[in-house]
This record gives structure tokens, sequence and C-alpha cells, in this order.
């Protein structure tokens, strides 16, 4: 079909080619003198010219085959050629010359108008474009056959990096900290490597695994281990390629996607950022997208069309599951989910070894207390730490990696980079001096919070003027209402501090102030912890667990209930300002040491702290029992 589509081109081509020949053999065939332009006004005056046409740019005339013998020696040459017995075609370029018709009229000389578009030049600019294009789109219908607008020029093909065993090279044991994802995905390798055990049951395995979880937490890093585990070739594609400009290229690159996986069965289809195809449809009519629609229903018509006992397995990795379309998640699609949490202390410490295992490490390096150090980092988080603690080595020449550097890392990666030419005035550096040493002294008295392991005042990232890091000893999952109420003392100890020190506060306590206020805000509103708005969540959350702090959900409260959380607010922050105050003025010494040894030496470690604290045998943590919360 395809030959004979193209055979009309061939002959066209053809035909194109011998009018040109033609053309150019006529042309030929009657040669044409060029001539200067004076050899022609002598050619008039002596009489040997027949006639002339006259064009906006050339004049083309017939000489007598006797001209040649009255002219000079190289116009003859070039006149005669061999023959002066035949009449000579001659052609000059046309100049303003207004004499010229008068001495043509005198030398009797025929002479006449000409237009310059010669067969040629027509069929040039005319006729050949057109006979191109005819070829070309004979040539396209024949190749195009019935796969559609978008295989011609290749938009409509999938992006898919296909990646083999060999250059994959990750194996479960490059995968760390995430053990409950790696036993879930097990049973896939299993499926891929001996799918008889499966078959001759008439089980099969689940046809598409949505991995759900932070950025960072190695969602993609466990879909390459399952393809490198497996030994099965791994179709790697974003969501995000999936959607263009075109109509219609989306759902062509979904098809060709699973022709192409078919073809290597057994594989794993891996769609990084799902939620950029797969957001739910319908749910905001001006935000609609019908492109994006149009993709998204074609991978669901591929989800169902094609089967699993073939050993094409689908795998997907999101961090905003709940935007995705509900037909996505159903039982026939992505029927299987698999949440990868942050990492706890011991996952952390597994994480940093294997990452680790390439540096060269001093004998002080304690990474299970680097791992303390970094609670809520994410693998990624933690292997950037690593490497920011080599680099960190490497530019002080350093024939080792020293605790030092992972100090200095996590540092970076918590408050940011320290501003060394940053330079506070007298005042500033004062005021961010008690500031810190408010936050560090009433950390460290209050039952629940966690440690205080250094306080610095050295200008660190976008608007850090200081920071005080704290060590938590045991990850939580669950804050009891007394450990809330501990920590919203310590976001106000500096502002406190600062009130006790100057009579004044600053703006450095905004963030704290932000921080303190959302924190009540929500054990109030979403917690329940409130005597005078009882056991009701009165603004839920909308958004994922993922994401860190959701964005809040519409108000559906009355305006009695928004004047009462503003009162439990205010009471809230006024009773923990007072229980702040009161604790720093009997601590009023302290508190001055602190903050002179900070000016001094900027920064103040855990030892250091503990011995300005113990110098007064009232300043002692508070017995359990005695928090905030009983202060209160």
């Amino acid at each position: 079909m395809a030959a004979d589509s193209r055979s009309p081109v061939r002959y066209i081509v053809a035909a194109v080619l011998f009018a040109i020949a033609m053309q150019v053999w006529i042309a030929q065939a009657g040669a044409v003198v060029e001539l200067d332009y004076s050899d022609f006004k002598q050619l008039i005056r002596t009489g040997n010219v027949v006639d002339v046409q006259v064009a906006l740019h050339t004049i083309r005339g017939t000489a007598k085959p006797a001209a040649a013998v009255q002219l000079p020696e190289p116009v003859r040459k070039r006149l005669a050629d061999g023959r002066a017995d035949q009449p000579l075609k001659f052609q000059t370029v046309r100049i303003e010359d207004p004499l010229l018709m008068q001495e043509l009229e005198s030398a009797k000389v025929h002479y006449s108008g000409a237009v310059e578009a010669t067969w040629l030049s027509m069929l040039l600019s005319w006729i050949a474009p057109a006979v191109v294009f005819v070829g070309v789109w004979f040539f396209a219908m024949g190749r195009l056959g019935n796969k559609g607008a978008g295989d011609l020029i290749g938009v409509g093909k999938s992006k898919a990096k296909v990646v083999v065993q060999k250059n994959l090279g990750i194996k479960f044991a490059d995968v760390e900290g995430i053990d409950d994802a790696k036993a879930e995905v097990m049973e896939i390798v299993d499926f891929l490597r001996t799918p008889e055990r499966y078959r001759k049951l008439g089980g099969h395995i689940p046809k598409g695994v949505l991995i759900v979880g932070a950025p960072g937490t190695g969602k993609t890093l466990l879909a390459k281990a399952v393809a490198g585990e497996a030994g099965v070739p791994f179709l790697l594609i974003s969501g995000s390629e999936f959607v263009e400009m075109f109509v219609g290229v989306g759902a062509a690159r979904v098809r060709d996607l699973f022709r192409q996986a078919e073809s290597l069965a057994p594989c794993i289809i891996f769609i990084d950022e799902l939620d950029a195809l797969g957001r739910a449809r319908g749910v905001n009519g001006f935000t609609s997208h019908e492109e994006r629609e149009q993709t998204l229903n074609q991978l669901l018509v591929e989800m169902d069309g094609f089967d699993t006992n073939k050993g094409v397995i689908i795998m997907a990795a999101t961090n905003r599951p709940e935007i995705l379309d509900p037909a996505l998640l159903r039982p026939g699609r992505f029927d299987r989910h698999i949440a990868i949490d942050r990492p706890d202390i011991r996952g952390r410490e597994r994480i940093l070894r294997l990452h680790a295992s390439k540096l060269v490490l001093d004998a002080d390096v304690d990474l299970a207390a680097v791992a303390a150090k970094t609670p809520g980092f994410a693998g990624a988080d933690l292997a950037n730490i690593v490497n920011e603690a080599a680099l960190h080595a490497a530019r002080e020449n350093k024939p080792a990696v020293a605790k030092v550097d992972f100090d200095a890392a996590i540092d970076r990666a918590v408050v940011g980079l320290e501003k060394k030419n940053r330079v506070m005035n007298s005042k500033e550096k004062q005021t961010v001096a008690y500031h810190e040493a408010g936050h560090s002294i009433i950390a460290e008295l209050r039952t629940t919070t966690d440690r205080v392991s250094r306080v610095s005042i050295i200008p660190r990232g976008i608007g850090a003027l200081g920071f005080t890091q704290q060590l938590p000893t045991e990850d939580r999952y669950l804050m009891k209402q007394s450990e809330l109420l501990d920590r919203l003392d310590v976001l106000l100890g500096g502002r406190v501090a600062e009130q006790i020190a100057f009579g004044e506060i600053s703006t450095g306590a905004q963030d704290d102030l932000q921080r303190a206020t959302d924190l009540v805000r929500h054990m109030i509103t979403r917690y329940g912890m409130s005597d005078t708005l009882g056991p009701a969540v009165i603004e839920a959350q909308i958004g994922s667990n993922y994401l860190g702090d959701a964005y809040r959900g519409s108000r559906e409260f009355s305006n009695e209930t928004a004047r009462a959380i503003d009162a439990e607010l205010q009471h809230v922050l006024k009773a923990a300002e007072a229980r702040v105050h009161d604790t720093l003025v009997a601590h009023r010494q302290e508190l001055e040491a602190l903050a002179q040894l900070l000016l001094r030496d900027e920064t103040v470690e855990r030892g250091t702290l503990l011995k300005i604290l113990t110098a007064n045998s009232g300043a002692t943590r508070s017995a359990p029992g005695q928090s905030a919360a009983a202060a209160a």
C-alpha cells in the first residue's frame, strides 16, 4: 500500500526534472552572447543590428553575420564563434540612455518592448513549489497510514526514557529508611521474577501501584529499585510530559507509551509527578483543561484495557494524593497505595551511613548523633547534608570529614548560610543576644521541651540574625497539651527577654509570634484543647498531610464562634507571656550571663549553657507535673 502511494511522487518528480532539462536544452540551442553596452552601441552605428527587444533591465537582439568583421578583435571572436554565416543573438544590460530610441530609428532597426519573464523562471517560482508540495503530500499520506497526524511529526511519540537493568544499577540495598515500603513492593518483584506462582492459582498482581510521600522521601528511588531487582526494563516518564499545547497529543503519547510497554514486557511503567496528569476532573469549571482531561481519560482507558499477566506493571508517585481523580484510585487501576513517611531516627542513621560510606570520616564523627540533630529530614535532605559536610571539609583542606563539618552542614540546611559580611551595630547585637538567651533559658527550664544544643547570634540565611538549636531526645508523633504550651513558652521567650532587658520589643520576634499564633489557633480550632469552645473541630484543614502545614478550609462557623476563638486566642497567648515573664525575671542573672557570653563569643554550646544555669541552684528544669500547663 505504501509503495503504491509513493509511485505518483516518483512520476511527478521525474516530469519536473525532464521539463527543466528541456528548458535548459532549448536555451542552449539558441546561445546568446553577452555584450558590453558600448559594443552594442557600436553594432547600431555600423548598421549590423537587425532587431532589438528592450526590457526593463536587459536588451536582447539579433545581429547580421557580417557584423564580426567590423568590430574589434575580442568582440569579433565572441560574436563569430564559428557561426559567421548565421545571425547572431546577443544580450546586454540596459543603461539609462535617452538617445537609444533615436539611434535605433536612425539605423532603421526594428525594436519592441519585452517582459523579463521566461518559462523557466515561471516554472521555478510557481509550478515547481506546487509540484514539490503535492509530492510531499502524497509521500506523507503514504507514510501516515492510520497512525494519526501526531505520529508524523513525532509529537505523539511517548517521551518515556527506557532504562535497562545494566544501566539502572539500583537495588533494594541502596534504599534505606523506608523498610515498610520496601516490604510492600517485594511482592511486585516476586511476580515479575516468578509469575507462574500467581497465574497457576488464578491470581493477578495489582495493575497499578501508587507511591505517596513527601518530596525527597525516595519514591522514584524505590521504583527504580523494583526495576533493578526484577531485572526488567524501566520506562520513566513525568506526568507533565504528556500534556502539550497541541490537542490530542497527550492521548497519543499515552497510547504510544502502552504500546511500547507491551513490546518490552515484562516491564515497569513509572509515571513521576502523577498529579500533573491525574488531577481531578470537573472540580472547578473555570480552571478546566480539556486537553489534560482527554489525556487522563486515555490513561484510564489504557489501564482498563491491558492485562497484567503480560508482565506490564504501572507505578506512579505523587506528593499530592488528595487532588487525584477518584477514578484513578479505584480498584482495578491504582489499587495499591504505598505511603512513604519521613524516616525515624534509626532510618535517618541508616541513610546517613549509606551516603557516608563513600566519604573519609574522622574518628569523632557519630552518625547517630547527626541523625538525632536532623528530625523531620527526608532522604534527599540527608544526602545533601552528607555532601555539604564533604564540601565544607574540602574547603578547609582537611584530610577527613569531621564532626564540625556535619554541624556546619546541618546549620546551613536548617537556618541558612552564615552571613560573614553582614555586620550588626552594637544595639542590634545586644537585642539579638538577649532574644536568643530568652529562648534558650525557657527551653531548658520547661519540662517537655527539646534540649538546647547550641545558641548563636551569627546572622544566617535570609533575615535570621541568630538561632537557638534544639535537639529532640526521640521522635514524637503525638503532642500533649502540656507539651504544646511548653513550646508556646519557648516561642515567646525571646520577645519577653527583650522587654525585660530594654523595656521595649523589636521586630525580631515577628516569626516567633506568627508560629505562636498558629500553634494556639490549631489547639483551639483543630485539637479541641479549649475549655471555652469544648471538644470540637471548628476549622478543619484541607490538603495533604505530606505537605506540612496544609491550607485552611472554608469557614463553617458563626460570628459568635469567631469572636470566642479570638478571645480564647488572646487569653492563651497573654497567659503564656505572663508565665514566661515570671520565669525570666526569676532567672534574670542567668539571662544576663548568657547574653553577655553571646556578645563576647557569638556562639555558646550546650556544656557552657548548663554551667551558666547550674551556677544558681534554682536554675533547674521544672519537675514533671510542673510544666506550663500546670502553671496555666
